[in-house]
């Protein structure tokens, strides 16, 4: 009887431990390189935590530190989410040169029409083709915004030769060969650093999207803005929320079912409207400052035909880094107008 007691006793004890572990809160840290107000933040990362929580039953907690206050530069954040430092961030692919080979492509000019949406669910329907960039990460989402235009401090864009010899801001290396093929030269600096160099006449001008007129108050610093017909853009920018795999392992698997159920196919065109819609509220700031320049078709084919340079570029460094680089286009090309054509 009293053998019987004891293994009830450690079964009752080993039982009461599991459901303790399972119970166990959780507090992950979001590490970020924009502001507290930005749409990024309040728009998507407050809402995505939230949700997390809420579906958690207040198990998990998402603690987020904007505006890179955990330390470090932008570009590092890449390496504090694989090292562990953090456990998520939310981070630009194109600060981390050559880490991201095969998702590099959905940035090309001419692979993007334009759309956050489009480019966005295009990226997590066809994850298989750039996973291979992603171990050690568990990928929540992968987004673009709507793409690069042309911001400009008191010069108007209409033709590939208005950007001649200027100084451009860069967002990536590929938003840097399409600067060059346009015979600009483009000067690589995370997005907080612009408005500085705005004021300071460090640039002329920069490639970013609408979203962060407000933020960065651009409407004040520029007063030119253009973009192709129907709106496309010059290129765009592939972000991450990632969370180091290590941490999502050690999760009981119930929340990790919280995560997976609030990742990639799950929020992916939800968050990729948002992008587009977040677009508009930098529309109307331009409109009222300064001018919003949108080109004829005539004057887009001018700028496409350099920007098939920067797609040529890509594909012969791809193909000497041992990918197909003109299947990568094809396939992201054809995934984009899927979604395009939906």
């Amino acid at each position: 009887m009293k053998h019987l007691l004891s293994v009830a006793a450690g079964l009752l004890t080993a039982t009461m431990m599991t459901v303790s572990a399972s119970a166990q809160d959780v507090t992950l840290t979001m590490h970020h390189f924009l502001g507290p107000k930005s749409p990024a933040q309040t728009k998507m990362m407050e809402p995505w935590a939230q949700k997390v929580e809420a579906d958690s039953d207040g198990r998990i907690k998402v603690e987020i530190f904007p505006s890179m206050s955990l330390g470090g530069k932008p570009p590092e954040l890449y390496r504090q989410v694989r090292d562990g430092v953090v456990d998520i961030v939310w981070s630009l692919l194109g600060y981390t040169p050559g880490v991201f080979p095969h998702a590099e492509v959905f940035e090309l000019p001419t692979v993007h029409l334009g759309s956050a949406e489009e480019s966005t669910m295009a990226l997590v329907n066809n994850f298989d083709l750039i996973a291979e960039d992603f171990e050690g990460l568990k990928i929540i989402l992968l987004h673009t915004h709507g793409g690069q235009a042309f911001h400009m401090v008191d010069k108007k864009v209409t033709s590939p030769g208005d950007l001649e010899g200027l100084k451009i801001r860069t967002p990536s290396r590929v938003g840097g060969w399409s600067l060059e093929a346009l015979g600009a030269e483009p000067v690589g600096m995370p997005v907080p650093d612009l408005p500085q160099a705005l004021s300071k006449g460090v640039v002329a001008g920069a490639m970013v999207p609408f979203e962060i007129v407000r933020p960065l108050k651009l409407q004040e610093l520029t007063k030119y803005t253009t973009v192709g017909a129907n709106d496309l853009r010059f290129g765009t920018s592939i972000f991450m929320i990632a969370m180091n795999e290590d941490r999502y392992n050690d999760l009981p698997d119930d929340l990790k079912k919280v995560i997976d159920d609030n990742s990639m196919g799950a929020i992916a065109q939800e968050y990729g409207a948002l992008w587009d819609a977040i677009e508009e509220d930098g529309k109307g700031l331009r409109r009222e400052s300064g001018e919003l320049i949108e080109l004829s078709e005539e004057q887009t084919a001018a700028f496409n035909d350099k920007m098939q340079l920067v797609v040529d570029r890509w594909v012969e460094e791809a193909n000497g880094n041992g990918l197909d680089g003109a299947g990568l286009v094809e396939k992201a090309r054809a995934a984009v107008m899927a979604e395009h054509n939906k």
